[in-house]
C-alpha cells in the first residue's frame, strides 16, 4: 500500500455556485491542497516546490453545502526534480465511484526558482501501484507526453 495523503473538507456555502454545490473554482482550491500537502510528504521535509501545471482535473458528482468530502493523494510520478501526484476523491454515501480525479504536476526548485532534484527516494517503486493510482500513473504518462 502507498503512503496516501488524507484531505477533508466541510463544503460552505462560500465554495458554491448558484446551484448549491461545490464550483469549479472552490475544486481547483481543494484539489491544489490536497495535491500540495501529497507532494510535499513525498519529496520530503527540504521540499520547496511549485506547481507546473494541473494536468488532469475531472468532477464526476455534483457535491452539495454541508457535505464532508474526502481526497486522497499519492504520488504516482517522479523524475529528478519533479513529481505528480495522483488525487482520488472518496465515492459520495451511497455512490459507487469517486466524485472527482485529477493530476498535479509539481517541481522542486532552488532560492532562484531553477529546477533541482528531489533529495528524497520515492516511498515505492511505480510497478507496485494499486488501483486507482495505477490508472493515474498511466493518464500522468499520457498527458507529459502530450503536454511536455
Amino acid at each position: 500500500m502507498n503512503d496516501e495523503t488524507l484531505t477533508h473538507r466541510l463544503i460552505l456555502p462560500r465554495d458554491a455556485n448558484h446551484h448549491g454545490t461545490l464550483y469549479a473554482g472552490g475544486l481547483l482550491a481543494l484539489a491544489l491542497e490536497a495535491a500540495y500537502a501529497t507532494a510535499f510528504r513525498a519529496a520530503g521535509d527540504a521540499a520547496n516546490l511549485v506547481l507546473k501545471r494541473v494536468l488532469d482535473l475531472r468532477c464526476y458528482e455534483p457535491v452539495a453545502i454541508g457535505r464532508v468530502i474526502e481526497i486522497r493523494g499519492v504520488e504516482v510520478y517522479r523524475a529528478r526534480a519533479m513529481v505528480v501526484v495522483g488525487l482520488f476523491g472518496t465515492p459520495l454515501p451511497g455512490r459507487p465511484t469517486p466524485w472527482m480525479d485529477g493530476l498535479m504536476q509539481f517541481v522542486q526548485v532552488d532560492e532562484d526558482g531553477r529546477p533541482e532534484p528531489i533529495e528524497s527516494e520515492p516511498h515505492h517503486e511505480a510497478p507496485d501501484l494499486s488501483a486507482p493510482w495505477a490508472l493515474l500513473r498511466d493518464r500522468s504518462k499520457k498527458l507529459l507526453a502530450i503536454r511536455s
